[in-house]
């Protein structure tokens, strides 16, 4: 755990007492703070009494005196519509952070402050951070993965002077982090997503852009050139005096001075010699071109850290993958069924589309802006697509004329439907993949949930799928 000492004494409100806020409320009261723990969930404080932390109620609690808010990041504290508690925090001049800043001044605070690589945009994220740990982890360099990949900041270990935390950061959590330094920062892309919550696209990509905030000479920024936004945003940081190494990574296009892809080939030009690293083809847990952009990435990164050539092409191609993220979860007959239940917006759901010759596609959920435009250029990829919760209506309108598809309503209908039309007429190298394109509110409490129904449909099926090896 953690070291917190340094808010011994202190009052600190924790508001969300899911995964993240209940191992902030541990942490805190294990180092000595007066801990106001709330959740609006009877269901989240009855788990969080079992877990041995008290329960206040914040709505009727003294708010003199305290210290800090430390705020889920899923709970909204500007748009849109600010959480009540959120409010009564800022009149009373109680600042406002979540569980990474705990980390951050843990780490100012102590002997050896540790390193930070921070890895944001609005797909790839957990890949390549999951990646970046993996080499290092090969390299035998100590490090800790955690942030919005799943592991809450303060479940992570103490590192030394030497060892490295790579955090995966959403735009929520960049704007609850404002003493964050990243040695190393990457943005992979941006495009449309949360807008409701940030009040628009420039408030989205205001808190995105904060990954870059504090550094300096010595650091490094590594931004995609795949998108325009991004491309801009690198064009800034190239012209801010005394700022960071700008490194360029991509999936589509050389760029001198970076890491790329051309074809399914790894391109390292960090040094101006454009040697050819690594063949995406044998990275098996990667495939696509969005997963190139993701490898380049952790490739920039890892070289920045000082971890050698051959160690980081050896770890990108033995890396295992994620769960829910292009997931083989097992084939039948030839076909395989992917999980790529993380896909929660147009865009990710696009790369993995794009990543696939004959696709009985799987979409549907919580519709996002955009829904299914984004994948609109690989239609002639799908067969035909099964589509399922709120947006079922919605995408086939968008689809008629252009796909063939079939109103499903829930996953297992859609699993059992898919399997039964591509076992009568499936091609070669035919998938049915679950990439949906949408939130899993409107029928599951989150993507984990869903994936794991869809790995559950898949192995009901007639004669067991056999399980994808590692």
């Amino acid at each position: 755990m953690i070291d917190l000492s340094l808010f011994s004494g202190q009052r600190i409100a924790v508001l969300g007492l899911g995964k993240s806020g209940r191992a902030t409320a541990t942490a805190l009261a294990t180092a000595g703070a007066e801990v106001l723990a709330w959740d609006d969930s009877a269901t989240a404080r009855e788990a969080a009494g079992r877990a041995g932390i008290a329960v206040t109620d914040l709505y009727a609690a003294d708010w003199s005196g305290l210290d800090l808010l430390v705020l889920s990041p899923g709970i909204p504290h500007l748009h849109p519509q600010p959480h009540a508690l959120a409010e009564r925090a800022r009149r009373a001049g109680c600042s406002i952070v979540c569980d990474v800043e705990l980390l951050v001044r843990a780490r100012l605070a102590g002997p050896a402050p540790g390193r930070f690589v921070g890895i944001t945009g609005t797909n790839g994220k957990s890949t390549t951070t999951a990646l970046i740990g993996h080499i290092l982890d090969h390299a035998g360099r100590e490090n800790a993965v955690g942030g919005n990949i799943g592991i809450p900041a303060l479940s992570l270990p103490g590192l030394s002077g030497e060892g490295v935390y790579v955090l995966e950061l959403s735009s929520y959590q960049l704007e609850l982090t404002p003493g964050l330094h990243c040695e190393i920062a990457v943005l992979l892309n941006l495009s449309e997503d949360h807008l409701d919550r940030h009040g628009g696209f420039e408030g989205y990509l205001a808190a995105k852009e904060h990954v870059f905030d504090g550094q300096a000479e010595g650091d490094t920024a590594i931004l995609g050139r795949d998108d325009l936004t991004s491309r801009a945003l690198r064009d800034r940081l190239c012209g801010r005096a005394g700022g960071p190494a700008v490194l360029s990574i991509s999936a589509e296009q050389a760029v001198p001075g970076g890491v790329y892809a051309e074809g399914r080939r790894l391109i390292d030009d960090l040094d101006g010699e454009a040697v050819p690293v690594v063949d995406m083809d044998e990275a098996r847990a990667l495939p696509g071109g969005h997963n190139a952009q993701n490898a380049a990435a952790a490739y920039a990164a890892a070289r920045r850290l000082g971890v050698p050539r051959a160690a980081i092409a050896d770890a990108i191609r033995i890396f295992p993958g994620l769960p829910h993220r292009q997931e083989l979860v097992g084939t039948l007959d030839g076909v395989r069924y992917i999980n790529d239940s993380k896909a929660t917006n147009g865009e990710s759901a696009a790369r993995a589309v794009s990543s696939y010759g004959a696709v009985y596609w799987i979409v549907g959920g919580q519709a996002k802006a955009g829904g299914i435009d984004a994948v609109a250029p690989y239609f002639a990829r799908i067969v035909h697509a099964f589509l399922i919760g709120d947006a079922a209506e919605t995408f086939a309108r968008r689809m008629d004329g252009q796909i063939a598809y079939t109103i499903c309503g829930d996953l297992d209908t859609a699993v059992q439907a898919a399997h039964a039309m591509v076992a009568l007429e499936g091609p070669d190298r035919a998938v049915v993949l679950l990439s949906p394109a949408c939130a899993s509110f409107d029928q599951f409490a989150n993507f984990e949930m869903r994936g794991e129904a869809f790995r559950t449909a898949v192995a009901a099926l007639p004669q067991a799928c056999t399980e994808a090896s590692a």
